[in-house]
Parts: structure tokens; sequence; C-alpha cells
């Protein structure tokens, strides 16, 4: 189901999720506010590079 180029994706969402979490609970609520915005912009960076690599693969 997941490549092996999806998986550092996953990884530093997942991570930087958790990070997210912890600074809104455990430091500052802007700080993790931050970091959580973080999450969707790996998602996209993401979907980017697999579009990117499909249609080479389809051409």
């Amino acid at each position: 189901m997941f490549d092996k180029l999806d998986i550092p994706f996953l990884v530093a969402a997942g991570a930087s999720f958790l990070a997210s979490v912890g600074l809104w609970f455990l430091v500052d609520q802007n700080a993790g506010l931050f970091v959580g915005l973080w999450v969707p912009s790996i998602l996209t960076l993401w979907i980017g590079v697999r579009m990117r690599i499909q249609s080479r693969i389809g051409s």
C-alpha cells in the first residue's frame, strides 16, 4: 500500500503532530499551533511528490 518514499513523510507528519500536542499542553499554545500547521504542509508536499512521480511513470 505504501512505498518506501511514503514512510518519511508519514513519520514527519506524525512527529510534527505529537510535537504540536506536546508543545500545546506543556510549553506554549502558540508554539503548538505553529508546529501543528506543519502537519498539513508535510502531507500536501507528500501528495505533490506522489503526483510528480506518478506523472513521470505514466508518460
